[in-house]
């Protein structure tokens, strides 16, 4: 059997890709999968999706001033300093990730300031640990991006087996996403598809695909817009916990099956 696939999930705010990167997460920890979940958003909440409980806000790795030092040797802000480039990370996945009732097992990295500029601690520590996940580690890896284009120039998506463009059926969904393929298209990522999220009708389903033939976007799934969503979310649960046979869950199924028929040929379990 090949080595787990690494996927990284993007897509502008608003258009639900931590919902569909938490629950792909799930899905395949359900069915048999060892999955690591990487929460690399500066807003992280990937952790209410895998169904997490916490009781105070989670402070991502990148704002974690201590660990920074420690690892770089360089403490943030500490401009003029000396710092390693490729500090120690291959120890942090299993010291600081926490377990979902799955076993999925989630690191929060948070994404450094983009007014820090590339040369700083916080972005060694964060692009060490990253490459070291998705070049080294073997078990099947969903990475939660930053919303908009800002990780493709800090390049935290390359290596990536997949990359999922989460969209809205609106042009201007459409728009960012073609401009997201024209930054991943340097980063040499082989497969790139669009997922279409929140779809009401046939109608714009039928929209997208001309739209997104014309810009060279492959629409892979088509997730309809599920009112259990939004019901799970006022109720302070996961859609997975919520309604495990809904529409969106049954979606992200079958965009399940399809990711593992892709990289082993057939659906291993």
């Amino acid at each position: 059997m090949k080595r787990g696939f690494k996927v990284a999930v993007c897509g502008k705010g608003g258009v639900g890709k931590t919902l569909i990167a938490g629950t792909l997460a799930r899905l395949l920890a359900r069915r048999g999968f060892k999955v690591l979940a990487i929460d690399v958003d500066s807003n992280p909440n990937l952790h209410s999706t895998l169904g997490i409980a916490i009781e105070t806000p989670l402070k991502p790795l990148a704002y974690n001033e201590e660990l920074v030092e420690e690892r770089t040797g360089a403490r943030p802000g500490g401009w003029g300093l000396f710092f390693s480039l490729n500090p120690r990370v291959d120890d942090i996945p299993d010291k600081f990730s926490l377990v979902s009732p799955e076993g999925v097992r989630l690191l929060v990295v948070g994404m450094p300031k983009a007014g820090l500029g590339c040369l700083c601690p916080q972005n060694a520590l964060v692009k060490s640990l990253v490459d070291h996940i998705v070049l080294a580690r073997n078990e099947v890896v969903v990475l939660d991006m930053e919303a908009g284009l800002e990780h493709f120039g800090r390049g935290t998506a390359k290596g990536v087996d997949y990359l999922l463009i989460v969209m809205e059926p609106t042009i201007k969904s459409l728009e960012t996403a073609r401009r997201s393929i024209t930054l991943v298209r340097e980063l040499g990522i082989g497969r790139v598809w669009g997922i279409l999220n929140k779809v009401r009708s046939d109608e714009e389903v039928e929209f997208i695909n001309r739209k997104s033939r014309d810009l060279g976007i492959d629409i892979v799934s088509t997730i309809p817009y599920d009112d259990n969503v939004v019901t799970a979310e006022m109720a302070g649960v996961s859609i997975l916990d919520y309604d495990s046979n809904s529409p969106f869950v049954s979606a992200v199924s079958r965009l399940c099956d399809i990711l593992l028929k892709d990289w082993y040929g057939d659906v291993p379990y």
